[in-house]
Formats: structure tokens, sequence, C-alpha cells
């Protein structure tokens, strides 16, 4: 099964159906959100004693929309228990538009942000900036984004390294929490063998762990050294093929559209021993993913077996070959 179940038209409209506007450009009235009963489970962020929502909203989300857009989509999420927000500056105008819309709630929120940066006063820069972006004095997790390899993780360790900045950002209170991306197993693990990290945030899914092997070796890893781990793309279904356009502008890989399959999989990012999972970065896959995951119970063994089945053959968006 290719892009799953269902073409974009369809399914915006299915999502405008079923009352959630926000991603169409509407907002939410008072009474929609007073109606607003369910909330998301949390989890333990390690034993800082932090809790976060089991689903949170990446910075993706509210790029490229108007500001009362992203205000209400911010609010829709809120309402329904996400306290976990993660951005990067790499992510268009993501930053400029979470930091008015959070300001309201960013006391009672977790604020992730990200650097690509691998030098310190690179680093301590585009901290600084982001900081201004957002709107806020402090992140609660500050990440090195997106190691993809050995050299990018040897970068931030070095003399004059990013691991400065960091350290330092958390000793003057800039920084609660030190965390890392990764598209990468082998740096992942070379990461978490060189620092002591309090999270790992890496693509996580069943079509990744299942048909490509990728996965499971950091998942161990960070149990083994205490790091939480935080999952990206958990209903991710197998990349674009080539030539061909994306499916959503802002999701480079093909996504799982079809709701029952999607409910399968997040089920399934979310049985492993992950504190949450970060949707998509399209407005109406991340507001699926909310609705589904307030329903979340772990899957039964039937469910398990229809989705090994429904994914056989299908290529995964990473592999390790290790």
């Amino acid at each position: 099964m290719g892009a799953v179940g269902m073409d974009r038209r369809d399914f915006v409209k299915g999502v405008a159906a079923a009352g959630i506007t926000l991603a169409l450009g509407g907002a939410v009235s008072g009474e929609e959100r007073e109606a607003v009963t369910g909330q998301l489970q949390k989890r333990a962020y390690g034993d800082t004693g932090v809790e976060l929502s089991i689903v949170g909203l990446g910075g993706i989300v509210v790029s490229r929309l108007e500001q009362p857009q992203a205000n209400d989509i911010v609010a829709w999420a809120v309402d329904r228990g996400v306290n976990y927000f993660d951005v990067a500056p790499t992510y268009g105008d993501a930053e400029e538009r979470l930091g008015p819309a959070l300001k309201p709630y960013r006391e009672k929120s977790f604020l992730a942000c990200k650097t690509i940066k691998r030098d310190a006063t690179g680093a301590r820069e585009e901290l600084e900036r982001s900081l201004g972006r957002l709107q806020t004095d402090h992140f609660d997790l500050y990440q090195l984004h997106g190691f993809s390899s050995m050299d990018d993780v040897e970068q931030v360790f070095a003399p004059g390294g990013a691991m400065e900045t960091f350290t330092r950002a958390r000793d003057e209170g800039l920084v609660r929490f030190i965390g890392f991306s990764s598209h990468s197993v082998d740096a992942a693990l070379a990461a978490l063998d060189r620092f002591s990290f309090d999270s790992v945030l890496m693509p996580f899914n069943v079509g990744c762990i299942e048909n490509g092997s990728f996965g499971p070796q950091v998942i161990e890893k960070a149990q083994e050294v205490g790091a939480s781990l935080l999952a990206l793309k958990a209903i991710a279904w197998s990349p674009v093929p080539k030539g061909a356009p994306k499916p959503y502008a802002k999701c480079w890989y093909q996504p799982i559209q079809d709701r029952e399959l999607a409910r399968l999989a997040l089920g399934y990012t979310l049985d492993l021993p992950i504190t949450a999972a970060v949707p998509p970065g399209d407005e109406t896959l991340f507001q699926m993913v909310v609705e589904l995951a307030l329903e979340y119970k772990p899957l039964e063994a039937a469910e398990r077996q229809e989705l090994l089945a429904r994914i056989q053959g299908v290529e995964p968006i990473f592999r390790y070959e290790g």
C-alpha cells in the first residue's frame, strides 16, 4: 500500500467534517474549546520529576502559518494536554510563530530547541537568537541537532566544540536538560558513550524497526545509560518515490494517512519505552495523531499482528546495516 488509504483532499475533508478546523485556517470557538474533556497521558522524562505529554508539537506544524493560525493550533493542543513543544532554527519561521503562540502557556510547558552548530561560538549565538525568537529566558531541553555521522560527534566534543556552550548554558540556567537528535544509529551510540545526555530524539517507528533494523540498538543503549527516548516519525510509511511529488509540503517522506493504520503505527511507537512522540509537521496529521493519542492504549496481540502484516515489503525511511 503506497501513501496508504486516501488522498490528501479526502483526508482534509474528513478532518474538517470532524470539527478540527485549525489547519484549514479556522479558529476554535470558545464553545468548542470548553467542550474538550480528554487529556493526553503523560510519562516521566527520566528521573527528573518532569512529565511530558505522550505526543508533542513539532515546531514545523506552525511554520508557514499566519500568527493567528499558529496561536489557534497551539491553544488547541494545550487544551488536549500537550505540554511538550520542540522547535529548531532550521524550521523556517517556526521559532517566530511558536514564541508568541506559546507565551500564554510557557510556564506550564516543556520547550525544547536545537542547534545544528558544531562549534561553541556558533552554538552560543544560535542559542541566544532562539531564546529571543521564542520569547523565553530558558529552554527546558536544548539539543544538538541532526547527528548524521561520527564526524558530527567528534566536532561537538572537540576543544572549542558545541558541548562547551551546552554545559556552560546549563550552568547559567539558560538550559535545564541536554539532548541530541539523530538519524544515525552509529552516531547516536557514540554520542551516548561520550556524555550523560538527558534524552535522545530519533525516528522510532514500526517500519524502521521491523523492516530496517533501525532503532532497537539506540533504545537498548539509552536505557542502559539512563537517557530518555523521544520519538520522531511514528506514522512514517516509506520514502517518496524518486521524481514523485511530496504528498505534504512539510513532510519529506510518505506518512500514513489512513486513520486506523495510523492508530496502529502510533500504538506501536507508544508501546516502546519512549517518553513522547513528535508527529509530522503537517497540521492535519498532527491533529489526527493527537486525537488518536487521546484514546491510546497498548496494542493487543491481534492488532500488532495486523500491523506487521500490513508493513510487509514496505521500504522504511531509514535502515541500519551495522
